[in-house]
């Protein structure tokens, strides 16, 4: 990434996983009011160019800025954005497939929170809980309850689930102006519950397909003895699916672990695994999981001193988005074994 006649250009081929750098590139050009050029995008790809996920993404970002886009169009290889001054109020995000939601709302909220106004945000279509993507309860218990230690609160109404392949979700979400405060997260203190949410689409109730799934958890976490509070919910959906959420909550912080149902899985063996998987990051002493250590890397760049966190994990792809950022923002990231920290110049 370099400036560049006025543009940050973005080379894709320099990055391995560069189709989540580009939404983020595109977030931070919308934040900070300035252009930027992307280029060779998903070149490693057999299909190159732009994939539905990230064309709605950052058609989404202008229409939330005002702003101009060109090369918008499904695998192209070249796209320029110039962010617009002023904010539309209300965004309507309308998606056709089962597109991750809470995806799309990363890029989003973040230049959302800079509008003079609150800004409102609709979305017709989609899935809330879909592969490779974390779930609609993931995104407003984790992410967004660790957001609120930064900024103003995120209001999210889910109005109708959706799950791969149909989606067809409708949810809604409102931010509010604010300014990003310091983080600092190095101590996780005392354990005090786990929230199991346990759901499926009610055409799988007969099959008890939530509650087979909280057993599965049960059959992990029950041994333990944690104070746990659980709840099983079905939804009317346009097909068949299910989702399991896991949060275990410190006094400091909150862990999480999301799994979707799979055809062919036992229900049992998707709460199971997904209660292992948390019980893994509660071992360790960091406060962020590896994947929310990805998603907040941006907040902690913009925010009004410096920021320092303790993950689980420090993957190569927070590394490179580190990298990304820096090239946007005044400051630099520092790394010493499991803490990350922002440095403002």
């Amino acid at each position: 990434m370099k400036e560049n006649n006025s543009f940050f250009e973005l080379d894709c081929s320099s990055y391995e996983d560069s189709d989540s750098l580009l939404q983020l590139a595109i977030s931070l050009s919308a934040t900070i009011k300035k252009p930027c050029r992307i280029f060779n995008i998903s070149k490693e790809r057999e299909k190159s160019g732009l994939i539905t996920q990230h064309l709605l993404a950052i058609q989404a970002l202008a229409q939330l800025t005002k702003g101009k886009l060109e090369g918008d169009e499904l695998y192209s290889k070249e796209i320029k954005f110039w962010p617009g001054q002023d904010y539309q109020e209300m965004v309507s995000v309308k998606i056709e497939t089962a597109i991750s939601i809470p995806l799309i709302l990363q890029s989003l909220i973040l230049p959302a929170f800079f509008a003079s106004k609150p800004i409102k945000i609709s979305f017709d279509g989609g899935a809330t809980d879909t592969f490779f993507a974390p779930t609609i309860d993931y995104f407003r218990y984790v992410f967004l309850k660790i957001l609120e230690k930064m900024t103003t609160k995120v209001e999210l109404n889910i109005l109708k689930r959706g799950y791969w392949p149909q989606g067809k979700a409708k949810v809604e979400v409102t931010t509010y102006p604010s300014k990003f405060k310091a983080l600092n997260l190095v101590e996780k203190g005392q354990f005090l519950e786990i929230l199991a949410i346990s759901g499926a689409s009610d055409i799988l109730k007969d099959k008890k397909v939530a509650e087979r799934q909280l057993a599965g958890t049960r059959e992990v976490l029950g041994k333990l003895n944690l104070k746990t509070e659980e709840r099983v919910e079905y939804y009317q959906t346009q097909g068949p699916g299910s989702q399991i959420f896991l949060m275990a909550k410190f006094e400091n912080t909150f862990l999480g672990t999301d799994e979707v149902g799979k055809l062919g899985k036992r229900s049992e063996d998707l709460g199971k695994e997904t209660a292992l998987e948390l019980l893994k990051e509660q071992k360790n002493e960091a406060c962020l999981d590896s994947y929310l250590a990805d998603q907040i890397l941006p907040y902690l760049a913009l925010a009004n001193n410096r920021s320092q966190v303790t993950v689980s994990k420090i993957t190569n792809h927070c590394q490179n988005k580190m990298r990304l950022i820096e090239k946007f923002l005044n400051g630099k990231f520092e790394i010493n074994n499991n803490l990350i920290s922002w440095n403002p110049n």
